[in-house]
């Protein structure tokens, strides 16, 4: 057995149109999909920059209901210029100042449901 890649990241939401406009709209992320499901609903896939791992905006999980994911970080190079980027695309960061730690710099932010990212600098 050889594992290789994290593919895809299943993202609770609870309207794909909101959660598609804030993340292609407001971080930027590429749409990759947006095809019919079966039953009404949508494959809603998105990627960030220059990433290899995706997203998809689910609905029908019933155990993962809008809101209830945490923790997933988001890495780039410069934290101040970037986050300065986002805030003028209108996101909104939950702390004022930037936390620190051995591995990296970061602030954290929600998606419109409450999905919990980081915005994260690694440490060389």
């Amino acid at each position: 057995m050889a594992l290789t890649d994290l593919d895809v990241v299943s993202v609770p939401v609870a309207d794909q149109d909101r959660a598609k406009d804030f993340y292609t709209g407001v971080l930027g992320f590429a749409e990759l999909a947006d095809n019919p499901f079966g039953d009404g609903t949508r494959w809603v896939m998105l990627c960030p920059p220059g990433a290899t791992t995706k997203i998809t905006l689910t609905t029908w999980f019933p155990t993962m209901p809008p809101g209830s994911l945490k923790g997933l970080v988001l890495t780039c190079d410069g934290l101040e210029a970037t986050m300065a980027d986002l805030e003028r695309r209108g996101l909104a960061f939950n702390e004022t100042e930037i936390q620190r730690s051995p591995w990296g710099r970061w602030k954290t932010f929600a998606d419109p449901d409450g999905n919990g990212w980081v915005l994260q600098e690694s440490v060389s």
